[in-house]
């Protein structure tokens, strides 16, 4: 498994189970209800953007009272939420692509601007680093016994699928952008379920820095993931064997 996948996959464990959970069901329940409003209408058999969204808190035992009431929220007041990304630099040249979901525009200027300099980084405008991402499908799967590798191999890559990696837990499938919708509808017909099912952008070329260097880099990305407007945050430090050790201990 790639680094950042794997880093993906650790974030993802210990958030379930660390005292951050309630963050995550926070931020979750936002694209849920985000999901309602854009989607268009509250059954996730007609709302495929509903439907990744309620698969995903599923995928991180979301209590389903919390997935309801924020299914109730996008009907009724879900335009209350933007979008809005920062893009900008870390300590050591490592670049952030930073998603919000947010009900407030200048509180999360405010906060994410503040995140930056406190640990030596620099926002830029929108777009200066976009280049420097991709973005693409990335499907995350419990890894079974009733999965065959090589007809599920065959399936998904007729599908549209890129690159699939997988180790005794997961096996991650990524596809671009525009294949994000066949291999989801791939995956239903298989009647496989994702653990995580969604768009990340992932880095063209990674950077390299020392793990002690890379302790910064991890602290603002946690500062910024702490924060409940932030949904995702993405950079391109390679996320090496050493660097991904330290995080472990």
């Amino acid at each position: 498994m790639s680094g950042h996948n794997k880093w993906s996959t650790i974030k993802r464990k210990k958030g379930a189970l660390d005292a951050k959970r309630s963050k995550i069901f926070s931020k979750l329940a936002k694209e849920i209800t985000i999901a309602v409003k854009e989607g268009g209408g509250t059954d996730p058999n007609y709302n495929a953007k509903l439907r990744l969204a309620v698969q995903n808190a599923k995928g991180v035992n979301m209590p389903k009272d919390n997935i309801e009431r924020a299914i109730k929220k996008g009907d009724q007041d879900g335009a209350n939420f933007m979008e809005i990304t920062f893009e900008g630099y870390a300590a050591h040249g490592i670049a952030l692509f930073v998603e919000c979901l947010s009900d407030n525009n200048n509180r999360t200027v405010s906060s994410v601007r503040a995140a930056f300099n406190k640990f030596n980084g620099t926002l830029g405008t929108n777009g200066s680093l976009s280049f420097l991402f991709e973005r693409k499908g990335v499907f995350e799967i419990p890894m079974s016994d009733s999965i065959s590798m090589d007809d599920f191999e065959l399936e998904i890559i007729d599908a549209g699928a890129e690159d699939i990696e997988a180790d005794e837990e997961t096996i991650t499938v990524t596809c671009s952008f525009e294949d994000f919708g066949n291999v989801n509808k791939k995956l239903e017909e298989m009647n496989i379920v994702p653990t995580c099912a969604e768009l990340r952008r992932i880095p063209n070329d990674t950077k390299v820095i020392s793990p002690d260097d890379a302790k910064g880099v991890l602290k603002l990305i946690d500062v910024l993931e702490d924060d409940d407007d932030v949904v995702n945050v993405f950079h391109n430090m390679e996320m090496t064997d050493e660097i991904i050790a330290s995080m472990e201990e």
